[in-house]
């Protein structure tokens, strides 16, 4: 479950951010900060994986609120505010939302976040021993999958869709493979042809300009073949 907390002045952010939010699984808002001031309370007592945070609030401005978290949680900034973004990546924000933002620049959004930190409990059979997974969110048929990042094998690129291939399933999606490749945590998968990208893990063997995974062959092109070599050092 990913606990997340929205800080902003106005309601109607509220209302677009938990409406947003209710269409994903495993999203639990924790409470509704409408200052600064009544996050940091709230902090000092609860924990959450995600925070939603405005800037231009008033008693204490979104950056200077952060600054004094010692260990804060990620944050995805919601401003309309576009000339704080640079000090926003400095203090390592997981992604700079504009207002009036859509859902799919949302989940695109929570999608980086949630990659990178949040973790979802697991059956142990899904996972062998290890009982968290970080997952990814993937738009298909016009519902929304939770996908445990582990399991997928690779990508392929199909013209505007890309196809994500897990150790049980495909699931197309309405997205660029460099798009995708941007929400996946980039130490995992490596692209080794313009149209396709390996999960490392799930190689069984490199022979030629040809990747084995399970029962599928992958071409290596001519302008990746450096990235196999950085593997194979």
């Amino acid at each position: 479950m990913i606990k997340y907390l929205i800080v902003d002045d106005e309601h109607i952010a509220h209302d677009i951010i938990k409406g947003y939010c209710d269409l994903l699984p495993n999203m639990k808002l924790m409470k509704n900060c409408y200052d600064a001031l009544e996050a940091f309370e709230y902090l000092n007592k609860n924990q959450v994986d995600l925070i939603f945070l405005d800037l231009n609030m008033p008693k204490l401005k979104g950056f200077e609120f952060l600054k004094t978290l010692p260990s804060p949680p990620k944050v995805i900034v919601t401003t309309a505010y576009k000339e704080y973004a640079i000090e926003g990546y400095e203090l390592n924000i997981s992604d700079y939302l504009l207002k009036p933002f859509g859902f799919e620049r949302f989940l695109k959004a929570v999608n980086k976040a949630v990659s990178s930190t949040a973790r979802v409990q697991l059956p142990t059979e899904v996972v062998g021993s290890n009982t968290t997974a970080e997952t990814i969110f993937l738009h298909s048929n016009k519902k929304y999958t939770q996908v445990v990042i582990d399991t997928i094998q690779y990508i392929e690129a199909a013209g505007n869709y890309t196809k994500v291939i897990t150790t049980t399933e495909t699931i197309t999606v309405r997205e660029k493979i460099s798009d995708l490749l941007e929400s996946l945590p980039k130490d995992y998968f490596l692209q080794v042809h313009k149209s396709f990208a390996v999960a490392v893990k799930h190689i069984k063997s490199i022979e030629g300009n040809r990747i084995s995974i399970g029962k599928n062959v992958i071409p290596i092109g001519k302008m990746y073949k450096t990235n196999i070599v950085q593997l194979l050092k």
